[in-house]
């Protein structure tokens, strides 16, 4: 990451022991305090965005998962009930114009 880039300003409060454990971590890498925080920051907030735009499912979920979009059930009363509102619900909505854009 460029210095010359960095334009963003920000501080966090850490309690003394949390300081001191980061700023020895940050000596074992050979960064300075700033680059270790900004560094593992970032990369803790593009794994946390990744997880939760990811599903990790297991061997039985995923299984379970693939055979309901193979062989969907047949869709129950209470199901087309709901897509009928759904459907008048939109139809009144694009006859008035309203996208709800």
């Amino acid at each position: 990451m460029a210095l010359a880039l960095r334009t963003e300003r920000t501080e966090a409060r850490l309690l003394p022991e949390q300081k001191k454990r980061i700023e020895r971590a940050a000596h074992i890498k050979g960064l300075s305090l700033s680059d270790f925080i900004v560094q593992h920051a970032d990369e803790a907030a593009r794994k946390t965005i990744q997880e939760h735009n990811s599903w990790v499912l297991g061997d039985r979920d995923r299984n379970v998962f693939v055979q309901a979009l193979l062989n969907p059930p047949k869709p129950s009363t209470r199901m087309k009930q709901a897509a009928g509102r759904y459907k008048n619900h939109t139809a009144t909505r694009n006859a008035r114009g309203n996208s709800g854009a």
